[in-house]
């Protein structure tokens, strides 16, 4: 019996530790709209996106317009035009508007495929820094506060400059970099 309550004991003890040891998990937060708008490179991929936007932005452009003047025809010679002229106008009239949905479907398409190549190379960046940040602070969890999980916290475990910091550094480290 004496066994027993020894080995009860034991148990019982460290379970207490390991229940202690799991209250003090370290915990950091980050803001990762800060981050990515502030990042090395953000500003440059931002400004290289929508060069390369402007031709598809002026594409639908020349479409809604193309849309908007058979449109204006239509309405300015619905009076004079005959039942089959009016009804064959409609019809191109729904056309180029089915037309226009399905290229503007598509350079959205586009536009955010090319977004996400560019931003990939700076958000890998970017969760690299926050990885060894959590490897060398032995947090055991970093949360993002842009995410919107985060109502109240101490600013202390606020991570955001720490990570600006060091993809800073990082960057101008880089071959080309601080330039």
């Amino acid at each position: 019996m004496r066994r027993t309550s020894l080995a009860s004991f034991a148990f019982a003890t460290l379970v207490s530790v390991g229940a202690v040891e799991a209250q003090t998990v370290k915990i950091g937060y980050i803001n990762s709209a800060e981050i990515v708008q502030s990042a090395p490179g953000s500003a440059e991929a931002q400004a290289q996106f929508d060069t390369e936007l402007q031709s598809a932005q002026d594409e639908i452009q020349r479409l809604q317009a193309e849309i908007q003047n058979l449109d204006q025809q239509l309405q300015q010679q619905q009076l004079t035009l005959s039942p089959e002229a009016k009804a064959n106008r409609q019809q191109q009239l729904q056309i180029k508007a089915q037309e226009y949905d399905q290229r503007a479907a598509q350079l959205q398409d586009q536009a955010n495929t090319r977004r996400a190549e560019l931003v990939q190379p700076i958000m890998d960046q970017i969760t690299a820094v926050i990885e060894t940040l959590r490897e060398e602070g032995n947090y055991g969890m970093i949360l993002d506060a842009a995410a919107g999980s985060i109502i109240s916290a101490d600013p202390t475990l606020d991570l955001t400059q720490e990570v600006l910091r060091r993809l800073e550094a990082a960057a101008a480290a880089a071959p080309g970099g601080g330039q």
